[in-house]
């Protein structure tokens, strides 16, 4: 840290990405990535053509996209904003809608308090209940901006459409924000409550069944008070927030919407498959509705599976948070992916006595 950093800055403590080890090759499982390419609509979106006229901004409205999605979703251009991968609406949702302080879910995606210190907004958690799942009373009437992840994260629970409307509907003066960068593996989406609700902000993203985590784009879709308060803040940082090849990839995935949906059945297919094989080996696993699974067993201290199955070139997310320690999170790949994982948990088992 240099002496020039401004000092609110100085005692952030920052977001922690899953690792990207350049070491060996392994099988990754640890950053929730499609174990799918993008479809062959996008691949062939990125012509020639496309990386010359890259000496020319790009649209700084992404007007066609932004058709595209509405079109997609139901609802019209000027309920979709743009931007560069998910985590720009949710740090503009912080900076934006703040002012009054923040409330979230105790255990969720953990960027959400690193947003909340940078901008200044003070926030409360609610404990999760017992069973891991998100306590819908205790995030009712907030009177503060209330944002949730729907799947949650890292537990891979979703509130019903029923809830998620009580959260919102309790808090008429303030946004919520529901964070669906999961919700294509099995949750329902709070998208049909946009026209009902001018308080609400629904984000999603590119990353995880549209298989394009490396283009970083994400978009939210709300009522158009809110999109204009996105924008003003995207029109005072940086108007060119996403480039030209993204805007045309994007436009692509979209054209090509039934191909992500048949890949997303995929790996709820293989979720539901690798849960049952866990359970059988006698792992405690939440009914997850994301593309990753949250496990423990008994006996087996998490950091222990989490070092030897990335020894044995398997990577899994371990969180060092105490609360969760023993828990780790997979992330669901090919069928062949995951029964290589399930092969290395019973090595590992039966090394350590277990099996």
């Amino acid at each position: 840290m240099s002496q020039f950093l401004h000092t609110k800055y100085a005692s952030l403590e920052t977001y922690t990405p899953g690792e990207q080890p350049r070491d060996k090759k392994y099988i990754k499982l640890n950053t929730n990535e499609s174990p799918y390419p993008p479809s062959p609509q996008v691949v062939d979106a990125l012509t020639r053509q496309e990386v010359e006229d890259l000496r020319l901004y790009s649209d700084p409205e992404g007007t066609a996209l932004r058709e595209k999605l509405a079109a997609l979703y139901g609802c019209g251009p000027e309920n979709v904003f743009l931007s560069n991968g998910s985590d720009d609406i949710l740090n503009f949702a912080f900076m934006a809608f703040g002012q009054d302080g923040a409330v979230f879910p105790g255990l969720t995606y953990s960027f959400y308090p690193v947003f909340a210190a940078l901008h200044g907004v003070l926030y409360d958690t609610v404990p999760l209940r017992e069973d891991l799942s998100i306590d819908v009373d205790g995030l009712c009437g907030t009177g503060r901006l209330t944002v949730l992840a729907n799947p949650n994260a890292p537990t891979g629970l979703a509130l019903s459409l029923e809830e998620v409307e009580r959260i919102v509907a309790s808090n008429p003066d303030h946004v919520v924000v529901v964070d669906e960068a999961y919700v294509d593996f099995g949750a329902q989406s709070a998208v049909p409550l946009i026209q009902k609700y001018e308080n609400l902000l629904v984000v999603m993203t590119y990353s995880k069944s549209r298989s394009m985590a490396g283009a970083r784009l994400g978009f939210a879709l709300a009522s158009r008070p809110i999109i204009e308060d996105l924008e003003k803040l995207k029109y005072s940082t940086n108007p060119y927030n996403v480039n030209r090849l993204t805007l045309k990839l994007g436009e692509a995935a979209v054209d090509s919407d039934a191909y992500f949906r048949e890949n997303a059945r995929k790996i709820m297919a293989t979720r539901e498959k690798t849960a049952q094989a866990l359970r059988a080996l006698g792992f405690t696993l939440p009914d997850s509705k994301s593309n990753f699974l949250f496990v423990k067993r008994e006996g087996l201290d998490g950091g222990l599976l989490y070092q030897k199955l990335k020894d044995r070139g398997v990577l899994i997310r371990h969180f060092s948070d105490p609360r969760i320690a023993q828990y780790n999170r997979v992330t669901v790949g090919t069928d062949e992916e995951m029964e290589a994982f399930l092969t290395q948990v019973k090595a590992i088992m039966k090394e350590e006595g277990l099996l």
